[in-house]
């Protein structure tokens, strides 16, 4: 099996790893809304696991075979970029807060979770969808 095709499952790996973590997220989003507390952790562990897992894997993907080249249509370059630079950007700022979130909620502060998870929340699913949109057009465009 080549470096390449181990690199393409990876790939294929980490996108499933990113609509896991997107769909936990909402579902835990809907659960905290009806007060269901346990269902909403459940799901929050759950979203940073897949996240935290897709952040292993996609350093191990990006050892064996580094970056990615756009290849699909010029005109949608600029598209693509923006959503690149905006995910990688956000994936960097939403990591700490994530962490600070599950040390709120581990502490018992809620309150301030709740603050906190007002602007985490729409990042990280951004973050999280936006990995898939990246993974179709290199992979699938």
């Amino acid at each position: 099996m080549s470096v390449e095709v181990v690199g393409d499952g990876l790939a294929a790996f980490n996108a499933c790893l990113n609509l896991t973590s997107a769909v936990l997220l909402v579902t835990g989003f809907r659960f905290i809304r009806q007060r269901r507390i346990r269902r909403h952790r459940r799901c929050m562990i759950g979203a940073v696991t897949a996240s935290g897992l897709f952040l292993v894997l996609y350093v191990v993907r990006f050892s064996l075979t580094g970056t990615h080249s756009f290849n699909g249509p010029e005109a949608m370059r600029p598209v693509y970029l923006s959503i690149l630079f905006s995910h990688m950007i956000l994936a960097i700022v939403v990591l700490p807060l994530v962490i600070r979130l599950l040390v709120l909620a581990r502490r018992e502060d809620f309150g301030a979770h709740r603050r906190l998870a007002r602007w985490t929340f729409p990042m990280w699913l951004y973050v999280s969808v936006t990995g898939l949109a990246v993974y179709l057009t290199l992979y699938h465009l």
